[in-house]
């Protein structure tokens, strides 16, 4: 099945924007084919406002995300490979949704050391038969 990060990633935007709040996203810098601005990377990461006031031509596509904005003054067009944005959230209340790995999809950055692991996931990178697990949360 194809990636279900992108679909999620215009869901929780459409609904933070209707709940009048502002969408940012945080994104994995050091993934293969991020253009950002550097100077605003911090810990390998940076927190993008991705609101209709802030950016330009969003686009959520399948494969990436692009817009074009402003950082400090200086105009930049941005580009996002959709396995590199990590969360998506609301600035005002943090309702949102963190990203995991997902099962048959690529390492972003070709290595295991990209140090994105949110602890969401725990365990579901080995699957010995290939199938899926659940975990019981209570």
């Amino acid at each position: 099945m194809t990636s279900s990060r992108p679909y999620l990633i215009r869901a929780f935007n459409e609904w933070i924007l209707d709940n009048d709040c502002t969408p940012f996203i945080v994104v994995d810098a050091g993934v293969q084919g991020v253009q950002v601005p550097t100077e605003h990377v911090a810990n390998g990461q940076i927190v993008l406002n991705i609101s209709p006031g802030a950016v330009r031509g969003l686009l959520v596509g399948n494969g990436a995300l692009e817009f074009s904005a402003r950082f400090g003054g200086v105009p930049m067009q941005v580009f996002i490979p959709i396995q590199a944005v990590m969360a998506v959230y609301a600035k005002e209340n943090g309702e949102g949704m963190v990203f995991g790995s997902e099962p048959g999809s690529p390492d972003p950055d070709g290595t295991d050391g990209s140090g994105n692991d949110s602890g969401d996931d725990s365990g579901k990178t080995e699957r010995p038969s290939g199938r899926p697990t659940l975990k019981v949360v209570k």
